[in-house]
């Protein structure tokens, strides 16, 4: 795992419709937060997008893949990200697009951690 400055300023050019963004170094990468929500990785110039069983479909359909690793004892594990299309690569607004379902699965995935708060009696 390689996170490159350079390319994090690519991202922020790329994605700068979105409005302002944070990107922090973490484990070789780098997470891209909107608000205090993750909702991309930056790995190896590849943007790794936030996905939940909504936008999942329509990145799968177009052509993305899973974010993968290896684990210590060999097996591979996915997690919840897939990789901007190609196509939006070259494509600002395409790319909001997909940023945008992509913030939507993090708000949601964070909606479903908080657990309603009990009212006293």
């Amino acid at each position: 795992m390689a996170y490159d400055s350079d390319f994090g300023e690519w991202v922020r050019e790329h994605f700068a419709g979105l409005g302002p963004m944070r990107i922090r170094p973490m484990f070789g990468a780098a997470a891209v937060y909107a608000d205090d929500l993750i909702w991309a990785l930056l790995d190896d110039g590849v943007v790794w997008l936030k996905v939940d069983e909504e936008n999942e479909p329509a990145l799968r359909a177009a052509g993305s893949r899973q974010f993968t690793y290896p684990t210590k004892d060999g097996q591979v594990m996915g997690m919840a990200y897939w990789s901007l299309p190609e196509t939006a690569a070259d494509d600002p607004d395409e790319a909001l697009g997909w940023a945008r379902a992509s913030i939507a699965a993090a708000v949601r995935k964070a909606a479903k951690k908080r657990k309603p708060k009990k009212l006293k009696p």
